[in-house]
């Protein structure tokens, strides 16, 4: 089984974050999420990825090609505009030769309901899709696609529904299974009212006409959409005696009180009477002060952070 990952998304949400980076980069403990997110895939044994990118994404190329220890081989495949899942499917679409794991670059989901849903797909009767399904609140029916059941198949989805439209409280989340017959559809795709090639369509016209899409429920999925998200998942990887400095230690003052636990990047400098932890992640090239004191904090790439200052709970931009 191959794996897609669609990491040509700007993030807008995320901003200011996103203002030098893409959502794909967005600094997990050292690496980006979207290689937090193929961490999991290859841990279930895949190991030939497409990586669906933005043709201005340097930092993406730069990192994967000097810098990832992921262990898998990886196509590059450039989306020239942000049309939405579905056109960036179809830029995929020439390199993918076999049933294949399609995820957003964004969507953390644990590493059992991952080998599940492929054991689903390898043992369950010939579906030409699968759908990782999630229970949701209210709230997040209008922004995902909503799914209609007929015993154990799948008879309908609808993207981003009003509550009143909604055939369910099931969510699909933006990891599936799918055979070669999906991609036939996408060139039948129209735009959106928000002029994207959305991928529920493509995925309804599989169902309409193959009848043969299931769903699987997992466990939970975690996303990255606003800087709270991202402080969020980086105190999710933190273990209680994680403690990682890669900085210089001429650049960090004697004084300083570590607090496990806590990640600091090369290129930092961290001035006297510091304290720093717990769950505290400083980017590489930051400047922190004198008597500051952070707790539950990302401080991003290049930050100077003036002396005296105090941080909880938040992203230092």
């Amino acid at each position: 089984m191959q794996a897609v990952i669609l990491a040509a998304g700007r993030g807008k949400r995320l901003h200011p974050i996103t203002a030098t980076r893409t959502k794909a980069m967005a600094p997990i403990l050292g690496k980006p999420i979207v290689e937090r997110v193929m961490d999991k895939l290859v841990a279930n044994g895949l190991r030939e990825f497409i990586l669906v990118v933005s043709p201005d994404d340097e930092e993406i190329f730069d990192h994967f090609r000097h810098r990832s220890q992921v262990n898998a081989d990886l196509t590059f495949v450039v989306q020239s505009e942000p049309l939405g899942m579905g056109h960036a499917l179809l830029q995929a679409a020439p390199h993918i030769k076999r049933d294949f794991m399609l995820s957003s670059c964004d969507n953390l989901v644990p590493e059992g309901d991952i080998r599940r849903l492929i054991q689903v797909w390898e043992n369950e009767p010939c579906p030409n899709g699968l759908l990782s399904l999630l229970r949701v609140r209210p709230e997040k029916i209008v922004r995902m696609g909503v799914v209609k059941f007929d015993g154990q198949w799948i008879t309908k989805i609808v993207e981003k529904p009003s509550l009143e439209e909604a055939p369910s409280n099931i969510g699909s989340v933006p990891l599936y299974c799918f055979s070669n017959e999906l991609l036939d559809y996408l060139s039948e795709l129209k735009p959106s009212p928000r002029g994207e090639y959305e991928l529920q369509p493509a995925i309804q016209m599989l169902i309409q006409r193959t009848g043969k899409v299931r769903g699987a429920q997992i466990s939970r999925r975690i996303d990255l959409t606003t800087p709270a998200d991202l402080l969020a998942i980086n105190k999710l990887y933190f273990t209680p005696d994680y403690s990682l400095i890669e900085a210089d230690q001429r650049n960090i003052s004697p004084e300083v009180k570590f607090i496990p636990p806590y990640h600091i990047e090369a290129g930092v400098s961290l001035g006297a009477n510091c304290i720093i932890g717990p769950e505290v992640y400083i980017e590489k090239g930051c400047t922190i002060g004198d008597n500051v004191r952070l707790e539950n904090v990302i401080a991003l790439r290049e930050r100077v952070v003036p002396d005296g200052s105090q941080f909880q709970d938040q992203v230092v931009y």
